[in-house]
């Protein structure tokens, strides 16, 4: 099940909202009650605050959005820094090696994005 954040933008990008700022267009809470998170104020001009019933309808496609996300995240870590991958390919050239190449593979492998 995917964040409220998540499927209140995946709501505002169907309804033409590209952009939410979460501090002033829409405020979530949770009051640590139990209940999780809601919508306390919702201030976009234009859009309907959604119902939850629209909300679960977003739900499937946010959540596989953060699966992704996730997925992407982990294969910045596991690929390294910028200079450690630039020594791989420098070294693959000059000594024919296939070292990055193995490398992004074997991390693409282990960490495959989720389609759905």
């Amino acid at each position: 099940m995917a964040s409220l954040s998540s499927k209140v933008k995946h709501y505002c990008a169907n309804n033409g909202v590209a952009n939410i700022d979460f501090r002033v267009d829409v405020i979530l809470q949770d009051d640590s009650n139990g209940q999780g998170p809601y919508i306390k104020e919702w201030n976009l001009s234009g859009v309907a605050q959604p119902t939850d019933e629209q909300l679960n309808a977003v739900d499937s496609a946010a959540d596989l959005e953060e699966r992704q996300s996730a997925v992407r995240a982990a294969r910045r870590t596991a690929y390294g820094d910028l200079g450690s991958q630039l020594d791989m390919q420098y070294h693959d050239s000059v000594d024919g090696t296939t070292t990055w190449k193995d490398h992004v593979a074997s991390v693409k492998t282990a960490n495959p994005i989720p389609t759905e």
